[in-house]
C-alpha cells in the first residue's frame, strides 16, 4: 500500500464519519422532543422497546448516538433498566440497516450522482432556513451524501488492489487465522467509536475481494463486540441504573459476538442456503449483509427469554448506599399472611422511616455545612420506603385479621405521611439558611438558640429506639417547645419593628421557626401512631397470658 492509498482510506473513513455525525446531529436536533416521545409511548414491554431501537438506528444510522441517549435518559430516570437494556438492544439490530444500505448503493450505482445532489439540497436547506427544523434535517442529507462520498472512495481504493490480504491456504488455518480480523474489527470501532462506519469499511473490501468472506465476517463480529465501548464510556460517573444498562449491552454483544464466531461455519452454511448463487463467494457483499442480519435478529430472538433474568442480575450491581438504605429490611411477603408478625415488622420498618426523617431535621440543627444533598437522599429513601409499606399493608389486608390488627396497620401510612412532612420542613429550612443574616441583637440569638436545644430534645424524646421512650415525654417537650416558639416569635416580631431586624430578615426567621416547629409536630404525630401501632398485638399477648395463667397454676398443681 503506497502512502497514497493510506491518505485516500483515511480519507474516506473520515468522510463516513463526518457524514454520520452530521447525520444522527442533523435527525436528532430535528425531531425535537420526538426521540423522548417515541421512547415514552414504545418501550413498554420488549419487543416495542426493541422496535424503538432498531427503527431510531435505522433511522439516524448510528448506534453510538442512540446508545448515548438511552444512558443519558437512564441517568436522568426517563426510562428504567428493562426499558433501556431492551432499546440497547434493538440498536444492535439497527446496525444492520447500514449493511444494506451499503449493498444497495455501493455497487451497482453511480454514487457520485447521488451524493452530489444530497450534498447541495442538504446545505440549501441548512444555509437559507438556520432556524427551525428545516436547517438540521438539510444538515443530515449532506451527511448522508458525504457517507456515500466515502464509501465511494473506499470502493475505488479497494478496487485498485489485486491480491486479497488473505490467501485461500491461510484462510485453511481455521479459527486462528481469523483472530486478526476479529481483533481488526474491534479497534476498528473502538478508535472510530462506529460499528457502522467498520461495518461499511469491510463491506467495500470484502465486495473488492482485499479480504475474503470469512474474513469480513470475523471483523463485523469483532466490530459489533467494539461497540460494547461505546456504553462504558457514556456510563463513566453515570448513575447506577446507567451503569447497569451499559453492563448488559457489554452482555448481550458478547454473548452474541462469542456465539456467532463459534458457530461462524454452521451460519455461513444457513448463508449459503440463503443467498441466490452457486455459492455465497459470489455475491461476498451481499452474503456478508444477510450474515451481519442473521446474527444480530438471532441474538436478538435468542436473548428474549432472559431479559428478567439479565435485569434482576444487574439490578444486584453497582448498588450504592441509598440503595440499600431504600430497600424495606423487614417487610416481607410470608410474615404478611401472620398478623402479629406483620404488625412487628411494620412497625420495625417505621422505626427506620422515622429515625431517618429525625435524622433529617438534626441535620438542620447541628451541622454547620448541612448539605441539601444529605436531604435529597432522605426524602428518596423515605420515598422508597413508603411505597414499600403501602404494598405491604395491602398483601397483609388481604389476610384474615383480627379486627383490632386490621383497624391498626392504617396508621402506618400516617407514620409515613408525617415523615415525609419532616423532611420537606427540614428541606425548606435549609432552602431559607443562605437567605439568612447573623443576628446583631445577643439576647435575640440567646432565645433562638434555646429553641433549638428544645428542638433537639424533642427529637431525642421521640425516638423509639430509647428505653425511656414514653409518649409523655415528647408530648412534654413538645409543649416546652411550644411556648418557647410563642415567645421567640414575638420577640422576633418586636426586633422588626424597633428596626433591630430588616424586615426581609424577620420575614425569613419566621418562615424558618415556623418550618421547625411543625417539622417536630409531625414527628410527635409519627411517634404517636408508631406506638400506637403495636398495642392491639400488646393487648392480645395480655389477654391470652391472662387467659392461660389458671390452666398454667392448675397445671403446677397437679
Amino acid at each position: 500500500m503506497t502512502a497514497l492509498a493510506i491518505l485516500n482510506f483515511a480519507g474516506g473513513i473520515g468522510l463516513f464519519l463526518l457524514g454520520m455525525k452530521l447525520m444522527s446531529d442533523g435527525l436528532r436536533v430535528a425531531a425535537g422532543s420526538a426521540l423522548r416521545s417515541i421512547l415514552a409511548r414504545w418501550t413498554t414491554s420488549f419487543p416495542r422497546a426493541a422496535t424503538s431501537g432498531f427503527l431510531i438506528t435505522a433511522m439516524m444510522q448510528s448506534s453510538t448516538a442512540v446508545i448515548f441517549a438511552t444512558i443519558g435518559f437512564v441517568n436522568a430516570g426517563f426510562l428504567n433498566l428493562t426499558q433501556a437494556v431492551s432499546v440497547i438492544i434493538g440498536s444492535a439490530a439497527g446496525t444492520t440497516v447500514t449493511s444494506w444500505l451499503v449493498v444497495v448503493v455501493g455497487f451497482d450505482m453511480d454514487i457520485k450522482a447521488l451524493a452530489m445532489p444530497l450534498i447541495a439540497i442538504g446545505m440549501f436547506l441548512r444555509i437559507l432556513t438556520p432556524g427551525g427544523r428545516r436547517g438540521p434535517l438539510g444538515e443530515a442529507l449532506a451527511g448522508l451524501g458525504l457517507f456515500f462520498l466515502g464509501l465511494d472512495l473506499l470502493r475505488e481504493m479497494f478496487g485498485d488492489i489485486d491480491s486479497p490480504l488473505l490467501t485461500t491456504q491461510q484462510e485453511a488455518g481455521g479459527y486462528l487465522s481469523l483472530l486478526p480480523f476479529l481483533a481488526g474489527g474491534f479497534f476498528m470501532t473502538l478508535i472510530t467509536q462506529s460499528s457502522s462506519a467498520a461495518i461499511a469499511v469491510t463491506l467495500t473490501a470484502v465486495g473488492g475481494g482485499v479480504i475474503p468472506l470469512t474474513g469480513g465476517a470475523a471483523v463485523v463480529i469483532g466490530a459489533n463486540i467494539g461497540t460494547t465501548s461505546t456504553s462504558l464510556f457514556a456510563s463513566l460517573g453515570a448513575t447506577p441504573n446507567a451503569r447497569r444498562a451499559a453492563v448488559g449491552h457489554v452482555v448481550f454483544n458478547l454473548t452474541t459476538g462469542v456465539g456467532a464466531f463459534v458457530a461462524l461455519p454452521l451460519v455461513m452454511t444457513v448463508v449459503a442456503l440463503l443467498v441466490p448463487g452457486p455459492e455465497p463467494a459470489s455475491n461476498p457483499a451481499l452474503s456478508l449483509a444477510v450474515f451481519h442480519t442473521l446474527i444480530q435478529i438471532s441474538g436478538l430472538l435468542l436473548f428474549w427469554p432472559f431479559i428478567p433474568r439479565l435485569i434482576l442480575a444487574l439490578e444486584h450491581r453497582f448498588r450504592t448506599q441509598e440503595e440499600d438504605q431504600s430497600r424495606p429490611r423487614y417487610l416481607d411477603s410470608t410474615a404478611a399472611g401472620v398478623p402479629s408478625l406483620a404488625v412487628e415488622a411494620l412497625y420495625h420498618e417505621l422505626q427506620r422511616v422515622h429515625g431517618r426523617a429525625r435524622a433529617s431535621v438534626q441535620h438542620t440543627l447541628s451541622t454547620e455545612d448541612a448539605s441539601l444533598r444529605t436531604i435529597d437522599n432522605d426524602r428518596h429513601v423515605i420515598t422508597n420506603l413508603t411505597l414499600a409499606v403501602g404494598q405491604f399493608i395491602r398483601e397483609a389486608q388481604k389476610a384474615d385479621l383480627p379486627d383490632e390488627i386490621a383497624q391498626s396497620l392504617p396508621a402506618g401510612l400516617r407514620v409515613t405521611q408525617y415523615c415525609t412532612e419532616m423532611v420537606e420542613m427540614a428541606r425548606e429550612i435549609l432552602l431559607l439558611q443562605p437567605q439568612l443574616e447573623s443576628l446583631q441583637d445577643e439576647a435575640l440569638q440567646s432565645q433562638l438558640n434555646r429553641f433549638r436545644s428544645e428542638a433537639v430534645k424533642v427529637l431525642e424524646a421521640t425516638d423509639s429506639l430509647r428505653d425511656d421512650h414514653k409518649p409523655e415525654h415528647y408530648e412534654q417537650a413538645m409543649q416546652v417547645l411550644q411556648e418557647q416558639y410563642q415567645h421567640l416569635k414575638a420577640a422576633i416580631l418586636r426586633a422588626g419593628s424597633e428596626g433591630k431586624l430588616a424586615i426581609t430578615q424577620m420575614a425569613l426567621r419566621l418562615e424558618e421557626i415556623s418550618h421547625l416547629r411543625r417539622a417536630l409536630e409531625q414527628a410527635v404525630k409519627a411517634a404517636h401512631y408508631l406506638t400506637s401501632l403495636l398495642q392491639p398485638v400488646k393487648d392480645d399477648i395480655a389477654y391470652r397470658e391472662a387467659n392461660s395463667a389458671p390452666e398454667d397454676n392448675a397445671s403446677q398443681s397437679e
